[in-house]
């Protein structure tokens, strides 16, 4: 089970990908680990509409949860608070070691991902900014 899970999570991140990119958003990392936790996609909004807005000197850290249907929970549900603590240090510490440190600031969005038996998408949803 351990091993569909994971395949469904890689599966979820490359849609996860593919949407941002079509957003305009330049992919910098794909599951980033350290001590604290893993981030699935670390992006920059590259596009000219996002460039003009406040956020162009940011880092977008991006948490993705997919699930096939939702008989067993929301993807959005297994975002609980000790995700989020993990998420707010693992985005911390790569702002200040990781190698795009010079940006001036960051945000930690979701992509939540539903797909159906065939592995197609049902839903997907961006949440910006969730810590806030």
């Amino acid at each position: 089970m351990k091993r569909y899970n994971l395949e469904i999570g890689r599966l979820g991140e490359g849609i996860a990908r593919e949407y941002l990119e079509k957003k305009g958003y330049k992919i910098l990392e794909q599951n980033y680990k350290n001590k604290y936790a893993e981030i699935d996609l670390i992006a920059h909004p590259d596009s000219a509409r996002q460039a003009r807005e406040k956020n162009k000197d940011s880092l977008v850290f991006v948490e993705v949860k997919t699930r096939m249907g939702e008989q067993f929970g929301l993807p959005e549900d297994a975002i609980n608070r000790d995700k989020m603590h993990r998420l707010i240090k693992n985005s911390q510490a790569y702002m200040a070691y990781g190698p795009y440190k010079n940006y001036k600031s960051c945000r930690i969005d979701a992509i939540c991902i539903v797909l159906d038996e065939n592995k197609q998408v049902i839903r997907i949803d961006h949440y910006q900014n969730i810590t806030s």
